[in-house]
């Protein structure tokens, strides 16, 4: 990778990954007025069915319209401060980890290919995030289920017109948990007795944590987060560094490492039955809706206003941000509004388009899984080495073939040319010195 590169790709990083609503902040220096000049021209991010202005004057974002849908997950290799400057490491490259994720109009989850948002976060931001929404929606759905006995009449009497708040609230909680009281309870069992039954919960192992090390021989193991299957899904990986940044290779199964709290030897297994959540494909992980079910109204007894789920605000609020391309921008410009301390949409305005490109380089095959450069032609790195792809073998065979025919027949016309040259000699009566 050479200096442009590696420059443009910390750019194109930093940018994905820094928060557009953060006060602006301008430095006179030549890389600012360089980065000023490439990002001219972009466009502000805004919406008229979502933006608005509160009491204070700050801008809101209403996203209660929209889902939090799983698009990608991409490693990315760069050069890293802390990697150069730790001897250990043998590198000085580190892999950034991001996920790509989109707010797609509710009822749009499988298709989602208009009025969309498009965002990139860090992967411990989204998996801390997701992961915590999911344990909540978790306990929520055991303790629905716990509910499925204690009233065998409450449907019949929710159907006669019976007027119990809390029997309606129960039913309806439920309903839209999607709980089967005839399977929940063996569902909801496993969960509560999973270190029993010989399984790890695998998203208590997302973040970059030590599992193993061997004080005789210095041998040590750390366990993380990592992208999978092209990137449409996670699992928790083994690594050698503490940044979890380079992957082992020895072909040791993690899960030989992990032992029960006991720690009498006994391995356990990971289980993926909450991490695979959020990262479900052709479905939303979440609704960006929040209703509280016991508080459907205000002390003054109106209706209460819909709010942003947390998970939804989380990220959008750390994410950088691809809306207009995308048909999320209806043509408002918001670029004049501005908040408390010089709060502005400048950021916005001058980070999307760039951010939008380095969004379309991770989904269009740039990096291979393991973070590194694809080179055109399709080449692609492997345990610091080349590997060459079936595509460019053919193409080395047929040009090999072609040398060695053109090399025969340039023989050939050469040993014609000669035996042509004599038989004129002889005609003419000339003799071979």
């Amino acid at each position: 990778m050479n200096f442009f590169t590696c420059s443009l790709t910390l750019l194109l990083a930093a940018s994905a990954t820094a928060n557009p609503f953060a006060p602006k902040v301008t430095k006179n220096t030549a890389k600012r007025n360089y980065v000023g000049r490439l990002l001219k021209g972009a466009k502000a991010t805004a919406n008229s069915q979502i933006r608005k202005l509160d009491e204070q004057d700050e801008q809101e974002v209403d996203i209660t319209g929209y889902s939090l849908k799983f698009e990608k997950c991409q490693f990315v290799k760069q050069y890293d401060d802390e990697a150069a400057e730790d001897e250990d490491m043998g590198t000085v490259l580190a892999t950034k980890r991001f996920i790509i994720f989109r707010l797609c109009p509710n009822g749009a989850c499988s298709t989602c290919n208009y009025g969309f948002g498009e965002y990139i976060v860090d992967m411990d931001t989204y998996l801390e995030s997701t992961v915590e929404y999911m344990q909540e929606q978790q306990e929520d759905y055991c303790q629905a289920c716990d509910e499925c006995g204690q009233d065998e009449e409450e449907e019949e009497e929710e159907e006669e017109g019976d007027e119990d708040e809390d029997r309606r609230r129960k039913l309806s909680r439920r309903r839209k948990l999607a709980v089967d009281c005839d399977t929940c309870y063996d569902e909801c069992q496993n969960i509560e007795n999973m270190e029993e039954n010989g399984y790890l919960d695998a998203s208590e192992y997302t973040e970059c944590q030590n599992i193993y090390e061997d004080e005789d021989t210095g041998v040590v193991y750390y366990a993380g987060a990592m992208c999978a299957s092209g990137g449409s899904k996670i699992k928790i990986g083994l690594f050698t560094d503490e940044y979890c940044s380079v992957q082992d290779e020895s072909g040791l199964n993690i899960e030989s490492l992990l032992q029960d709290d006991n720690d009498d030897g006994v391995t356990m297994q990971l289980s993926y039955h909450l991490l695979k959540k959020v990262v479900a494909e052709d479905e939303c992980v979440a609704d960006c809706l929040q209703v509280d079910e016991n508080e459907d109204e205000n002390d003054d007894g109106e209706e209460k206003e819909a709010e942003t789920a947390e998970v939804c605000q989380q990220l959008y609020e750390a994410a950088g941000k691809c809306e207009s391309s995308n048909g999320f921008d209806n043509g408002i410009d918001y670029s004049n509004y501005n908040g408390e301390d010089g709060w502005s949409y400048a950021n916005q305005m001058a980070q999307e388009e760039l951010v939008c490109d380095f969004m379309s380089s991770l989904v269009a095959g740039t990096y291979d899984q393991s973070g590194e450069i694809v080179v055109a032609g399709g080449r692609s790195t492997e345990s610091g080495g080349v590997k060459v792809t079936s595509g460019q073998k053919v193409s080395l065979s047929l040009f090999v073939l072609g040398t060695a025919g053109l090399a025969g027949y340039a023989v050939m016309l050469h040993s014609q040319l000669t035996q042509g040259a004599k038989a004129d000699l002889s005609n003419q009566g000339g003799a071979m010195a």
